[in-house]
């Protein structure tokens, strides 16, 4: 499954919110530095779809907003 998100870093909550185009927005309170926020969206992404870290792979944007996110399902 490909997915498309919007991150929303350096705030006061982590939350993953599902948008009525089938896009989402991730909130997280990492920092956009040191690939923290990447880190932290492909976690709460991880417990959002109830699969291992493993895996979610972005594809695109890792160092933009918009990411293209891969997640395999078995």
């Amino acid at each position: 499954m490909v997915i498309k998100v919007q991150v929303k870093p350096g705030g006061n909550r982590n939350e993953v919110i599902e948008q009525s185009d089938s896009s989402y927005i991730i909130r997280t309170t990492a920092k956009p530095v040191d690939n923290q926020a990447n880190v932290a969206v492909i976690k709460l992404l991880a417990k959002y779809f109830q699969v291992p870290k493993t895996s979610i792979h972005i594809k695109n944007g890792a160092g933009s907003r918009h990411k293209t996110i891969e997640i395999k399902t078995d």
